[in-house]
């Protein structure tokens, strides 16, 4: 099903990213809230989370939607990680786990200096293996996408390495700590703020900060790029390092300056996205609150692990 797209032009060169006979296509709905895309490119499906319902979906293109795992522990962001497994954030468990080759799950942190995670959000997976995931309280401060209850530790951005088992905090500047994505070379990371949504105005601003070139540290976090209408959630890169961001009237391209491009519109608010669709990575699939869509571009999207 293909449904009209409203795009916006602002910089000319978003004309060469669009391409006019590749519609907005609406893929699946009736779910809840669609969150974690993440494209698995050597099964050539795609995965996401109907996070309420606490389960997660698989997507191909000849097979349609499929429950890939139920109960998924309301698990939001995944990625995966350089061996091809799925990491993934978990709600429910306030943890980071990983779904191992034969479909076990094993939790891989639960706990920082003793105390418990709130409810991890979003994850990626650098080229060295570790995982760097978000950390605020939206899984813990209702029971539709979790659990109520008592948070132990304040919202932050980690770093954990699998080798090592080592947990250390890369930044705990944030009030509400979202969607992250290292650009196409790993030297920058950008984040989501979505602050504190029990304030009347929570910040709300995508973040970016330098990589030291061990991979272990963040330096000269700053505003990159504020979204309006609504705010970032989820995000994406493409190979020349513009960001796709969610947003409330769709997804906005962001050059690496921090320019904005053009925009697609979508009818629902954007909640998550990622590219993937093939060998090429020039589809970008794209979490409309509770319905699918996938639109081709004359992109494609940074290389990630295994993906």
């Amino acid at each position: 099903m293909t449904t009209g797209s409203p795009i916006e032009i602002v910089d000319p060169k978003f004309s060469s990213y669009i391409l006019a006979n590749a519609p907005l296509e609406e893929l699946a709905s009736g779910f809840r809230w669609i969150e974690g895309l993440v494209w698995m490119g050597d099964w050539g499906c795609l995965l996401f989370q109907d996070l309420p319902r606490d389960r997660t979906m698989r997507w191909t293109e000849t097979g349609g939607i499929s429950v890939w795992r139920s109960p998924s522990a309301n698990a939001n962001g995944q990625a995966r990680d350089c061996q091809g497994r799925v990491v993934f954030c978990s709600h429910l468990d306030r943890a980071v786990g990983r779904v191992e080759h034969d479909g076990s799950v094993t939790t891989l942190v639960s706990h920082f200096n003793g105390r418990r995670l709130n409810s991890p959000n979003d994850i990626v997976v650098k080229s060295d293996g570790t995982i760097w995931f978000t950390d605020p309280v939206y899984g813990i401060s209702n029971d539709y996408e979790g659990l109520r209850r008592k948070s132990e530790l304040a919202p932050a951005v980690y770093r954990f390495d699998p080798a090592t088992k080592g947990l250390t905090t890369i930044s705990s500047a944030f009030e509400g700590p979202n969607g992250l994505a290292f650009s196409p070379d790993e030297s920058r990371l950008y984040i989501a703020e979505t602050g504190d949504q029990t304030k009347p105005n929570p910040a709300q601003v995508m973040k970016v900060c330098d990589v030291s070139p061990d991979g272990r540290a963040i330096s000269g976090l700053c505003d990159f790029y504020k979204v309006e209408p609504g705010y970032t959630d989820g995000l994406a890169l493409d190979e020349d390092g513009n960001v796709w961001s969610s947003a409330k009237d769709g997804v906005h391209c962001i050059s690496p300056q921090g320019e904005l491009l053009g925009k697609i519109g979508v009818p629902y608010r954007v909640s998550n996205l990622c590219f993937g669709g093939g060998p090429h990575l020039n589809r970008l699939f794209i979490g409309g609150s509770h319905t699918l869509y996938a639109i081709f571009l004359n992109r494609r999207g940074a290389r990630t692990p295994r993906g």
